[in-house]
């Protein structure tokens, strides 16, 4: 039984790939665990056919090899039971905001099923950690549940050792006070997923984070030669860096904010 306050079910998620470019690489495992309102959980765990190569040096880090995926399902085949299966969920997960997030959504994206993510709060149990205890997944597992992290890299052991990190963050720092950045004291961590979203997740835009808001709520670029720019501003002072990025090397979902973006720059016009 957790002690999560929860609004709605919060699945916490896993991915194991064979990279780490969101936009060339793909998921060979992923888990599950859905934590549900009356305290239980249910884990759902897949080995995925990623239709390319694994590369060795991945494969050393995980112990995932082409021959234990070649007659697994590819995403396509199984995207929309794994949607059926987050329907309705927020999600969680360790550095989830920063790469599972962005990489799950572009799997669902080219198999074509438009999973909803508007309505969904992100909780990045890494960035509590860091923000209250800088450090690793493994680290993180010792110092708060006081065990070993067996079979680290792992989807299903590292699913369910954030999930009980997250309950221990929850019962640990519920009611502690830190210094703000302007030295002013906040309790950043309170047991209610709302708060833990606005904690870890606010700041995206698009999920593989190449433009955030700052700190007045606009849309800035987070990366290249116009990084921290407002996006709107460099759209109308260089059109054709909308049609670069479009052409370029950067994630579906990356270019469907941007055009977006675009779109209601437009209609302001």
């Amino acid at each position: 039984m957790h002690k999560l306050n929860l609004r709605k079910p919060l699945a916490f998620f896993d991915l194991e790939t064979t990279g780490v470019n969101i936009v060339r690489d793909r998921i060979i495992e992923i888990s599950i665990l859905k934590a549900l309102m009356n305290g239980t959980t249910e884990v759902k765990t897949l080995r995925i056919n990623p239709e390319m190569p694994i590369p060795l040096e991945s494969s050393l880090i995980h112990g995932i090899y082409d021959e234990d995926v070649k007659d697994a399902p590819t995403f396509k085949s199984v995207a929309r039971n794994i949607a059926a299966f987050l329907e309705g969920c927020d999600l969680a997960g360790f550095n989830s905001n920063r790469f599972d997030v962005p990489l799950l959504v572009e799997e669902f994206l080219r198999a074509g099923v438009d999973i909803e993510m508007k309505s969904r709060k992100l909780v990045d149990v890494q960035r509590i950690f860091h923000l209250m205890e800088p450090r690793n997944l493994s680290a993180a597992y010792k110092f708060y549940c006081g065990k070993e992290l067996i079979d680290a890299h792992s989807a299903e052991a590292d699913t369910i050792a954030t999930y009980e990190i997250l309950n221990a963050q929850v019962e640990r720092y519920e009611g502690v006070k830190i210094k703000g950045e302007g030295g002013e004291l906040i309790e950043p961590v309170v047991n209610d997923i709302n708060k833990l979203h606005a904690l870890t997740a606010t700041r995206m835009v698009d999920y593989a984070g190449r433009m955030v808001y700052d700190g007045k709520g606009s849309v800035v670029f987070n990366f290249g030669k116009h990084s921290g720019k407002k996006v709107l501003d460099v759209l109308q002072s260089e059109p054709s860096y909308f049609e670069w990025m479009m052409k370029g090397d950067f994630p579906l979902d990356t270019k469907r904010k941007l055009t977006e973006i675009r779109l209601q720059s437009l209609k302001q016009q």
